[in-house]
C-alpha cells in the first residue's frame, strides 16, 4: 500500500491499515522521542501517546509536505510535552564557559552515532532541546522560542552552549581514545 493509500484507509478506521502506518513509521519517531527524553520509557510513552494523536489528527493532514515530516512534528510536541513534566528544562548553568573558540568538525572522527547520541542524551535538558530543535529537526530560533517559550536569543545562548559542552566532551572522549604516548609526541589535531 503506497503512502496515499495508506493514510485512506487510516481514515476510514481500517486497523490494519493503522498497524501498517505504525510498524513503518514507530522505530523512527521512537528515535526522535529519544533525543529528547533520557528514560525509554519516557519515549516510548510519547510516542504511543503521539500515534493516538496522530490517528486522532488525519483528518487534518492536506497531503502537503512530507508525511513523515508531519508526524514528526507531532512527535516533537508530544516529546516536549514529556520533557516538561519529567524534567525542567533549566537554560542556563552558572559554571559553563561561553566564550569556547569552536573548532572545525571532520568526518574523520572514529566516534559511532551511539556515542554522539548518548553525548546528546547527558546534556542538561534545555541544552539538548534546543540543540536537538535547531540542528536535528531543523526549527528556526523564534520557532523554538515560541515552541519553549523562550526568547529567541535565549535559544541562541543554549545552542552556543550546547555546542560548545559538546565540543569539550567530543574532545574528553577523543583524548580517553588516543593510545597514551609521550609528550613529545602526542600533538592535538583541533579536529573535534
Amino acid at each position: 500500500m503506497n503512502e496515499v493509500e495508506l493514510i485512506s484507509a487510516c481514515r476510514q478506521g481500517s486497523v490494519r491499515a493503522q498497524k501498517q502506518l505504525y510498524e513503518r513509521f514507530a522505530g523512527l519517531m521512537l528515535t526522535v522521542c529519544l533525543r529528547y527524553l533520557r528514560q525509554r520509557a519516557d519515549a516510548e510513552e510519547a510516542m504511543l501517546t503521539g500515534f493516538v494523536k496522530v490517528f486522532r489528527a488525519l483528518e487534518q493532514y492536506r497531503h502537503e509536505g512530507s508525511f513523515e515530516g508531519w508526524i514528526r512534528r507531532i512527535m516533537v510536541n508530544e516529546a516536549l510535552g514529556q520533557l516538561r513534566k519529567k524534567e525542567p528544562l533549566h537554560l542556563a548553568i552558572d559554571d559553563m564557559v561561553t566564550d569556547v573558540p569552536s573548532t572545525q568538525a571532520t568526518a574523520e572522527s572514529d566516534m559511532a552515532a551511539a556515542d554522539l547520541m548518548q553525548l546528546l542524551s547527558e546534556l542538561p535538558a534545555g541544552y539538548r532541546t534546543v540543540f536537538n530543535l535547531y540542528a536535528i529537526e531543523g526549527y528556526t530560533h523564534p520557532e523554538i522560542g515560541e515552541m519553549l517559550g523562550i526568547s529567541e536569543g535565549t535559544s541562541k545562548s543554549q545552542l552556543s552552549k550546547a555546542r560548545a559542552m559538546l565540543q569539550r566532551r567530543l574532545e574528553a572522549a577523543s583524548a580517553s581514545a588516543i593510545p597514551s604516548t609521550s609528550t613529545s609526541t602526542h600533538h592535538a589535531t583541533g579536529r573535534y
